[in-house]
């Protein structure tokens, strides 16, 4: 059983580790996304630097790595507790990659994709709130620090399990800390809006 442990804390984490943004950058375009814009490995970054195909692709790729946790976790210790687990931990690899000296993304994308693997219904919810946010604000930072928030509190009304709602609550966790820079550019009025049409100044700015 602890080998089992073992498997999907380490598995999970290195599937969640896969830098999907500094592949895409390279294979794109030649570069390292890490250079530009923000310096972030977060579809946002790649949005700002790449254009949209790109930043989609990493966006699936990402999220993909959450479900994948997800996966290992339930083939090796069942569904439930494992599920949790190996969603954590491909979170975890995403936002402390060891191949990138621990400097990673924030763990958007990878928590949608654990999401969509546990909760389907409650993925479309966010998903939707997530795209209103950005759409009347466009501030990415903003819809994700706001459905952070609002995934645990939609594990309690929909009655989920208990696993899920703890990951609900250490998930969105996750997802505020890794934006303590953005909640206080938003406070301050400085944090950069997205721009649907993407330009050489916004790919400079970042």
């Amino acid at each position: 059983m602890l080998a089992d442990y073992l498997k999907v804390v380490l598995f999970s984490y290195l599937a969640g580790s896969i830098p999907n943004a500094i592949i895409i950058g390279k294979l794109w375009r030649g570069i390292d996304v890490r250079e530009h814009g923000s310096g972030n490995i977060g579809a946002t970054n790649v949005f700002r630097v790449l254009g949209a195909a790109p930043a989609i692709t990493v966006l699936c790729l990402d999220a993909l790595k959450g479900s994948l946790g997800v996966y290992l976790g339930t083939l090796w210790l069942g569904p439930g507790w494992g599920s949790v687990l190996g969603g954590i931990m491909a979170i975890m690899g995403h936002n402390w990659p060891v191949w990138l000296k621990f400097k990673g993304g924030r763990g958007v994308a990878s928590g949608l994709g654990v999401i969509a693997a546990i909760v389907p219904k409650i993925t479309l919810i966010v998903l939707a709130v997530f795209l209103l946010v950005v759409y009347t604000t466009r501030y990415v930072s903003l819809g994700s620090i706001i459905c952070a928030a609002l995934v645990p509190l939609l594990m309690v009304v929909f009655s989920e399990p208990q696993p899920y709602q703890l990951f609900g609550f250490v998930a969105g966790f996750f997802v505020i800390i890794r934006h303590r820079a953005n909640i206080q550019r938003l406070w301050q009025g400085t944090e950069l809006k997205i721009s649907w049409r993407k330009t050489k100044e916004q790919s400079e700015e970042g």
